[in-house]
């Protein structure tokens, strides 16, 4: 039966439905030289989104709706608020780079609210089925945001690749769903504990907890699971890869600890453990050997990203209220790190020129100091150079790893971060020591919207990791109940 108390718990929700809804409704009848009112509308609808988010109702363990369907508490009201800020960055980074290409259409601003909608449910599920809706929603407007350049080849074929490999993923989470579902007869997160209990954990359930795995994992774009994520990041529209290579991943955290977390502590708790600190090891290998030998900036970034998930999975492993909180910080910091490295891409590509080798940057600081000095923070942050803000997410989840009784894990974790230095230096020293490539225009797009915000969200990276103590603390009082 629904309730008034309902209606109140998914408000951030069912606003952003309907606002998304008028957003779409308005952009079918405006002119295209009108279109700058359908982008300031849509960052008007997530400043409110996140406004609702905040002033809602998490008090402590939280508020479930919909016969606990839905739940709302700190843990979502954090991962919503970091998806609608990421949300805003891609706004504002992505106008002059769709601008200059002529695909500057309202069916980006209304995919990529969809995408946000679908992660907020996503984060918040406390079923199942939830679990499944929220990501449907977030991955079939993914799909088509990556094929959004309908003119581009590359886009098309990452999209048609992205697509394949993600039903196949989504098949099996589904299948590992149904198989937990059939071992103990419940959909509800919060009762398959007691229902794996009762039932003495039996192999079906086993079953289904690695299909569910391997569906977390290709979210994730943790190895080997890996296999669309480089091809996506370079053959895809750059504002678009910004919201896949930032939101997403804050997503695919709220799922793993959501699906996870049901399954501890018992027999089943010390199986996943190893299963993830596996596809840990595998990501941070693959991810950092692989990424040295990229001449693709984009491409570099992808198996970067598949190293970070495996920090993130370090997080995860040690399944206590403190090694969620390190995962979430990861997550949190790795959304932000991305989406300057991306925003640096955008804001040096211009019409007929997508600054996306890494040889296009030969120079830059001759050219334009400031965007330098940005990617340096961008470079140094992902890297885990003191004192910015990936150094402490990366010593928080190194500690979890060692918390959680594997030594082995955090030692292989910090030589593939000594490993993974040198490309993240490379990119800095073409920057600062190369010398610009004859008759390559290297400036930054005049949007002053762009530089500022992008100057902003960079500067946050040494902020954070100066006073990163707020935010932790933060992430740890989510799980603390």
């Amino acid at each position: 039966m629904l309730s008034w108390n309902d209606i109140l718990i998914l408000l951030p929700e069912l606003y952003l439905v309907a606002a998304v809804c008028v957003l779409l409704l308005m952009d079918a009848f405006i002119r295209p030289e009108q279109r700058n009112a359908t982008h300031w509308l849509a960052i008007a609808i997530t400043v409110i989104t996140a406004f609702l988010v905040v002033m809602g109702q998490p008090a402590g363990s939280g508020a479930v709706a919909f016969g606990g369907m839905f739940i709302r508490d700190t843990v979502s009201e954090i991962l919503n608020l970091f998806t609608l800020i990421t949300v805003i960055l891609v706004f504002v980074y992505a106008r002059p780079y769709l601008r200059d290409r002529k695909i500057w259409f309202g069916e980006f601003y209304v995919l990529t609210l969809f995408a946000a909608l679908g992660v907020m449910l996503l984060v918040s599920a406390g079923n199942l089925i939830m679990i499944y809706l929220g990501l449907e929603l977030l991955t079939l407007s993914s799909y088509a945001l990556v094929a959004f350049h309908r003119d581009s080849r590359l886009a098309s074929e990452s999209a048609i690749k992205y697509f394949v490999l993600g039903a196949l993923a989504s098949g099996s989470l589904l299948y590992g769903m149904s198989m937990v579902y059939g071992a103990t007869g419940t959909l509800d997160l919060m009762q398959l504990h007691a229902g794996a209990l009762q039932t003495g954990m039996p192999n079906l359930l086993r079953f289904g907890l690695i299909f569910m795995i391997v569906g977390i994992a290709f979210k994730l774009g943790a190895a080997p699971f890996h296999m669309w994520l480089p091809d996506v990041y370079q053959g895809a529209p750059t504002a678009s890869v910004t919201f896949v290579a930032s939101a997403s991943k804050l997503a695919a955290f709220g799922m793993a600890y959501r699906l996870l977390s049901a399954f501890g502590p018992g027999d089943l708790l010390h199986q996943w453990q190893l299963m993830l600190a596996v596809l840990a090891v595998l990501s941070l290998v693959i991810g950092n050997l692989v990424a040295i030998v990229q001449s693709n900036l984009k491409r570099m970034l992808a198996y970067s990203t598949i190293a970070h998930m495996g920090y993130l999975l370090l997080g995860l492993v040690n399944a206590t209220p403190s090694g969620y909180a390190a995962a979430l910080f990861y997550a949190i910091s790795y959304a932000l790190m991305s989406t300057v490295a991306f925003g640096v891409i955008l804001a040096m590509s211009r019409a007929g020129f997508e600054c996306e080798e890494i040889d296009d940057f030969k120079g830059l600081n001759e050219r334009s100091r400031w965007m330098a000095f940005l990617m340096m923070l961008a470079m140094f942050s992902l890297a885990g150079v003191p004192p910015l803000f990936g150094f402490f997410a990366k010593l928080l989840v190194l500690k979890a790893a060692i918390d959680a009784g594997m030594l082995w894990l955090a030692i292989v974790a910090i030589v593939a971060a000594i490993v993974g230095l040198y490309y993240y230096l490379r990119v800095v020293k073409v920057m600062y020591f190369d010398k610009p490539n004859e008759g390559v225009e290297l400036r930054p797009q005049a949007d002053a919207p762009l530089r500022w915000v992008l100057s902003l969200n960079a500067l946050a990276l040494l902020g954070l990791g100066l006073y990163w103590g707020p935010l932790i603390s933060w992430c740890q009082q989510a799980f603390a109940g």
